[in-house]
């Protein structure tokens, strides 16, 4: 006999542990399924920029609090190209708020929320996988592996925060970029002076990002370039970072242990199902130039807790409120994801006379602050911000 629950979600990353806090206090019964064994570290270095919009959502999750030690504000975002003249800066003071975002380890941020999880009603299956979802008009029923056993359950909404293609939920578009991010901590002579740093290349983006650390890096390269230098030793490595970044943070002096992520754009071209709903990166992994794919997540999770709080204890599954959901999302969903996808095809592509059009291009937009603050907005808050 299957067990029944109101809402169950398929992942304990960031985006599935907010989306059950946010349904904390809505009288549902709320399970959450996590792949991770209890007390298990997060052996993770990578950093999340956390737009202003997406510390907004956390502090009404009730995690800011004890997160915010452990963030670097952004000030300041400057965006430029290799081998060409014109530069974009935005500003936290032109933008009227108190940073462009802030930076926090994805391990950091993940504790955060399971300490605010653990204060809830919200059961977590630790050590458990998700191994199929099949739904209907009245219910839905989620088969996970519990330590070799499999288990069923039954109920009214499952909401797939993690590995949505490979349970083949929805229909997945995917596009190779050919491309693999290198992260790290670096150092350089330079102080960051809460300034991040994006520089587009032929290669791919550059993003600095200001750090307890120093700086976190994410250096996008063909997959075979980012393999050969995450083998170098630090000396090399630092040296040739600073060829392909230039001298605006100086000369690099250290660097830390170094991963390689494959980056490819895989978006699921209707993320519904009976009974079954896809958010974050199951339903849109996006490419890390401008940091937006967790935080367009993390909206996935906040608006679709609204929603379900709005209808109070009725049907949290029901095709009505998906439609609505999915209705509410597209906008920001659509334009976050062309927003990235075109900045990869614009930027990175070594042409001379695009060169010259893209410097002309960011020269123009850094000295018209209308635009630049449209643009500081839809990175802070999303399409409808």
């Amino acid at each position: 006999m299957a067990e029944h629950r109101d809402i169950v979600i398929a992942g304990g990353g960031p985006v599935g542990a907010a989306l059950a806090l946010g349904l904390r206090a809505s009288g549902l019964s709320v399970t959450l399924i996590e792949a991770r064994v209890p007390g298990t570290v997060v052996d993770d270095t990578r950093t999340i920029a956390l737009a202003y919009g997406s510390r907004l959502i956390l502090e009404r999750l009730g995690v800011w609090p004890e997160l915010a030690s452990e963030t670097t504000p952004i000030h300041r975002i400057s965006i430029s190209q290799q081998r060409s003249f014109g530069r974009t800066e935005l500003s936290a003071d032109e933008a009227n708020v108190a940073a462009l975002g802030y930076v926090t380890g994805y391990a950091a941020l993940q504790r955060a929320l399971v300490g605010a999880l653990e204060r809830t009603a919200v059961r977590v299956l630790a050590g458990c996988t998700v191994l199929a979802v099949r739904g209907d008009a009245n219910g839905a029923v989620v088969s996970i592996d519990a330590s070799g056993t499999r288990e069923e359950l039954a109920t009214r909404l499952a909401a797939i925060a993690d590995g949505g293609a490979q349970l083949d939920i929805a229909h997945v578009r995917t596009r190779d970029y050919r491309q693999s991010a290198l992260v790290c901590d670096v150092v350089s002579e330079q102080l960051h002076q809460n300034r991040a740093f994006e520089r587009f290349t032929p290669d791919g983006p550059i993003a600095l990002l200001p750090s307890a650390r120093g700086w976190s890096l994410v250096w996008t390269v063909q997959p075979e370039r980012a393999q050969q230098l995450a083998t170098l030793d630090e000396a090399e490595f630092c040296r040739r970072l600073h060829a392909g970044f230039g001298s605006a943070a100086g000369v690099f002096t250290a660097a830390g242990r170094r991963q390689v992520f494959p980056l490819a754009l895989k978006v699921a071209t209707r993320p519904v199902a009976p009974r079954t709903l896809l958010i974050g990166n199951a339903a849109q992994t996006l490419h890390p130039v401008a940091g937006q794919g967790f935080n367009l997540g993390l909206r996935d999770a906040w608006e679709l807790a609204r929603a379900i709080l709005a209808r109070g204890e009725r049907d949290p599954g029901g095709s009505e409120l998906l439609n609505e959901y999915l209705s509410q999302r597209r906008l920001d969903r659509i334009a976050t994801i062309l927003f990235t996808d075109t900045l990869i095809r614009l930027f990175c592509k070594d042409i001379p006379l695009a060169n010259g059009a893209r410097g002309l291009g960011l020269a123009a937009f850094g000295a018209i602050p209308a635009a630049k603050n449209f643009l500081a907005r839809r990175m802070m808050f999303g399409a409808r911000g």
